[in-house]
């Protein structure tokens, strides 16, 4: 594992391995054990999206870990300014030991990858978002104890989330099933290769998704960038939003997640999300354990 740019790139078992090491980070920040595995380290977060949870995890997880985060947003650095990413790259590889990013381009994580000599990692991008289905594993798994015959329902666009739980799932073994209207799927290449796995089901029926699901998860209708086209998301997604009907169907001790932040009356109902907040910020906090992992695996 020499970088993190989408979970399709890592074997089941580096997979496994990271939330592992998650556990353990975890357990022993709750217990007072002090982890300083990445004393005299700095990590590099460029941001050209905003965020709340991945800088403040990211950074948070750097200090906890003895080392040192710097925050560089997108309109600081030259690379707003028309700089190339492979020079971009190539300068702050020789500053810094790591560069996490969250862009809108996937070609900007993975040149950074390319042409710079320290570990990338993508903190989202319009295509995935590795960090948050780490997260999101890390915390099915805590709750239902393995992967083991479970069934991932994702409600909603299929956007960078389905894409990245399409890969997580297949990768540990679970079934996955995602229901998002015509316009709106996941990415083709991936949806057959999940398809061809036999664990992804691809439909347009939210509720034929939802049945006898373990897990149901959905996202905003409208993600940064897609401002614009919120009115428009609205009608296309009507029918598709986690409620008591949808929760009826699965399982019932279905858990429920959310990657944040939730629009409620829109993909969830109020209900439903105060019922379930447990696992969602459960599953929120786990950003900073699973991200830990991600960054002792890179740049110990």
């Amino acid at each position: 594992m020499k970088h993190l740019l989408k979970l399709s790139d890592l074997s089941s078992e580096e997979i496994l391995s990271v939330l592992n090491l998650a556990d353990q980070l975890k357990y022993e920040l709750k217990h007072g054990i002090s982890h300083k595995r990445l004393e005299g380290k700095t990590l590099g977060m460029i941001f050209t999206k905003a965020s709340t949870r991945t800088r403040v995890s990211f950074e948070v997880g750097m200090y906890q870990l003895g080392g040192s985060a710097l925050f560089l947003s997108g309109n600081d650095l030259q690379i707003g300014r028309g700089e190339p990413i492979q020079d971009t790259a190539r300068v702050l590889s020789r500053y810094l030991d790591g560069i996490m990013i969250r862009t809108f381009k996937q070609s900007d994580v993975e040149g950074l990858a390319k042409y710079g000599s320290i570990p990338v990692i993508n903190g989202l991008t319009d295509y995935c978002h590795p960090c948050q289905v780490l997260a999101d594993l890390m915390t099915v798994r805590e709750y239902k104890g393995s992967f083991k015959n479970l069934k991932l329902c994702f409600i909603g666009d299929g956007n960078n989330m389905a894409n990245s739980l399409i890969a997580g799932c297949v990768k540990t073994g679970m079934k996955i099933s995602v229901a998002s209207p015509s316009g709106f799927k996941p990415d083709e290449k991936l949806v057959k290769w999940g398809e061809e796995s036999g664990l992804l089901t691809v439909t347009s029926d939210p509720f034929k998704a939802a049945e006898n699901a373990d897990v149901i998860y959905t996202d905003v209708w409208a993600s940064m960038g897609q401002e614009s086209e919120a009115e428009e998301r609205k009608k296309a997604f009507k029918n598709y939003q986690v409620n008591d009907d949808i929760m009826s169907v699965a399982k019932k001790d279905a858990m429920v997640l959310h990657c944040l932040p939730a629009h409620r009356g829109e993909e969830i109902t109020e209900k439903v999300f105060e019922k379930h907040a447990s696992e969602i910020f459960d599953e929120a906090e786990n950003r900073l354990h699973a991200q830990k992992a991600v960054l002792v695996k890179l740049l110990s």
